[in-house]
C-alpha cells in the first residue's frame, strides 16, 4: 500500500494525538471557523496563552496546526552577522561562522531575547549551524518560542536521504546534537525544482513525516520548497501531514487570479511562513551596519516591506534574518504601524524593489517566479 493510500487511515489517529496534546489551542482553533462571540472568546483566550505572548504584537493562527504565532517571525538566516561580530565566518561565507565565538553566541541569544521581549515566538531553523545555534540559544527557555527543524544538509536535497528510515536518522541525529527532547515544526527542505523528485520519494518523505508526529519527536510538520506549483501539488495530495510550508513571498509576489497556490493553501488550511521578504538583502542599499548611512532609510524600507506583506493576508508570517536587537525592535514596530501605506510610502518601496529586481545575484534569480504565484 502506497503512503497516498494509508493516509486515510492515518488521520483519525494523528488528529486525536494533536488534539489530545494541544488541547485548548486546537479547540479555540476550530471554534475560530465558527464565527461565534464564544468562539471569538476562545479564540482570544487561545492567542493569550501563546508562547511569549506580548499585547502589543499580532498573532496568527498556523493554519492547522493551530498554534498561534506572531506576525513577524525570526528567520534562521545570519547574512550580515559579521558587521555585528567581526571575523565570525571562516571563509567568507555566512554558513562558515564560528559558532564557538564568544560574540556569535551573545548576537544570538541577545537576538532571541529580544524576540521573546517583543512577543516574536517562533524560529525558522533550517540548516545544522542553525538548529544547533538557536537551541543553543533557547537552552532553559525553550518553552518561550516555537522551533521549526531542518538539517536540509542531510534532507531531501540528497539522493541518499529520501527514504523514510534515513529522514527520520536525520531527525533523530540533529535533535541529539542540539540537545532537543522536539521540535514543533519538522519542515523537510526538497529540491529547489521539487518536481524532480519522484512519487516513490514524496510517499517516503510524509511517511518520515508521519512516524516523527506520532513518535512525539515532532509536533507538526511541513516542507520548503522553491517550486510553486510541487508546493501547490503537496498541498492538494497530502493535506494532513502538509500542515506548514515555507515558500518566498516579498512585496512584488502577486496572487494569480486562477490556480493559485494560495488559493490552495486557504482551502487546506496550511499555516504559510514567508522567506526572502526583502529579497535576500537585495531591498536594502547599505550594508546593514549600525553606523551605515543608509541605515535609517533601510530600517524604513523594511518596515514598509513588512506592512505591505502583512497587508496581503495570504500568508501567516514573513521570517526575515535579524542580526541585532535594533532590527528585532524595527520589525516589532512594523507590526505596530498602519498597514495601508501612503502614496509616498508605496512608491518608495515600489522604487527599492525595482532596483532590487533588478539587481538579483545570479543565485537569487528564481525569486523572479514568484512574482506570481
Amino acid at each position: 500500500m502506497s503512503q497516498k493510500q494509508s493516509q486515510t487511515n492515518k488521520v483519525n489517529e494523528v488528529s486525536r494525538r494533536r488534539f489530545m496534546r494541544d488541547g485548548a489551542a486546537a479547540a479555540a482553533g476550530v471554534a475560530v471557523g465558527l464565527g461565534t462571540a464564544r468562539g471569538e472568546t476562545a479564540c482570544c483566550a487561545a492567542k493569550e496563552k501563546t508562547r511569549s505572548y506580548n499585547s502589543e504584537m499580532e498573532y496568527r493562527r498556523l493554519g492547522k496546526t493551530n498554534l498561534w504565532v506572531s506576525a513577524v517571525c525570526l528567520g534562521g538566516h545570519w547574512k550580515r552577522v559579521d558587521k555585528m561580530v567581526p571575523g565570525v565566518f571562516k571563509d567568507r561565507k555566512w554558513l562558515s561562522a564560528d559558532l564557538d565565538m564568544d560574540g556569535f553566541v551573545k548576537n544570538r541569544h541577545d537576538v532571541v531575547s529580544q524576540c521573546i521581549k517583543n512577543g516574536i515566538n517562533y524560529i525558522d531553523a533550517c540548516t545544522w549551524q542553525e538548529v544547533v545555534t538557536y537551541a543553543r540559544a533557547l537552552r532553559g527557555r525553550r518553552d518561550k518560542m516555537y522551533l521549526g527543524f531542518s538539517w536540509y544538509q542531510e534532507e531531501m536535497r540528497k539522493e541518499k536521504f529520501r527514504t523514510a528510515k534515513a529522514l527520520l536518522g536525520t531527525l533523530d541525529k540533529g535533535m541529539r546534537e542540539a540537545k532537543l527532547d522536539y521540535v514543533d515544526v519538522w519542515r523537510i527542505t526538497m529540491l529547489s525544482q521539487s518536481g524532480r523528485h519522484t512519487e516513490t520519494e514524496v510517499d517516503e518523505m510524509m511517511d518520515a513525516l508521519e512516524k516523527a508526529k506520532k513518535q512525539g519527536k515532532a509536533r507538526f510538520s511541513g516542507l520548503s520548497s522553491h517550486d510553486r506549483l510541487h508546493i501547490k501539488k503537496m498541498i492538494e495530495t497530502y493535506p494532513e501531514t502538509v500542515q506548514v510550508v515555507c515558500t518566498p513571498y516579498n512585496p512584488k509576489t502577486k496572487m494569480l487570479p486562477a490556480d493559485s497556490i494560495y488559493q490552495s493553501i486557504k482551502e487546506q488550511d496550511v499555516g504559510v511562513f514567508g522567506i526572502k521578504p526583502f529579497v535576500g538583502t537585495s531591498l536594502f542599499k547599505g550594508d546593514s551596519s549600525p553606523d551605515s548611512p543608509m541605515a535609517e532609510e533601510d530600517d524604513r524600507l523594511a518596515r514598509n516591506s513588512i506592512r505591505e506583506i502583512l497587508n496581503r493576508s495570504v500568508i501567516t508570517a514573513p521570517i526575515p534574518g535579524m542580526i541585532n536587537a535594533h532590527q528585532v525592535d524595527n520589525m516589532a514596530k512594523a507590526v505596530k504601524e498602519r498597514r495601508k501605506l501612503d502614496a509616498a510610502e508605496a512608491k518608495e518601496l515600489e522604487e527599492a524593489m525595482d532596483r532590487a529586481w533588478a539587481n538579483l545575484p545570479t543565485h537569487y534569480q528564481w525569486l523572479k517566479d514568484w512574482e506570481y504565484a
